[in-house]
């Protein structure tokens, strides 16, 4: 019975250091992830507030007369 149980808490302690050895492989598999995502978002939220300025400056280009001539 002892020799049963020894077996059993071995494959059980193996199994655990098993899940845990994954759970940490995938924690860096997400924060690379996550870490894209953030780098996409502020991408894009900066590009977006770009183009208002870019609009006025090609509306102001338009209006403006060049006599430079």
């Amino acid at each position: 019975m002892q020799k049963l149980l020894r077996e059993t808490g071995r494959g059980v302690a193996s199994k655990l250091l098993l899940v845990a050895v994954s759970l940490l492989m995938l924690q860096g598999c997400a924060a690379m992830v996550v870490g894209a995502v953030v780098g996409t978002a502020t991408t894009l939220a900066v590009e977006t507030a770009k183009v208002p300025f870019k609009v006025t400056g090609a509306a102001i280009d338009l209006v403006s007369d060049d006599d430079d001539e």
